[in-house]
């Protein structure tokens, strides 16, 4: 699998995972699990993006 769809793939699980967390803390008021939820939805957003990017570039 090239590492763009990798990425693209990768950071589109990521980005969901963090957005379950995120409502789950919201749920139960665990701002630490929100938090973490957040910062995890963060991180596959930029990892999609690297994986546009690197089609764009062609790598």
């Amino acid at each position: 699998m090239k590492s763009s769809i990798r990425n693209k793939s990768e950071g589109k699980l990521r980005k969901t995972r963090g957005k379950i967390k995120q409502e789950a803390g919201k749920a139960v008021g665990n701002r630490d699990l929100e938090t973490e939820g957040k910062a995890e939805s963060i991180d596959g957003k930029t990892q999609e993006k690297i994986g546009r990017i690197k089609d764009v570039v062609g790598k």
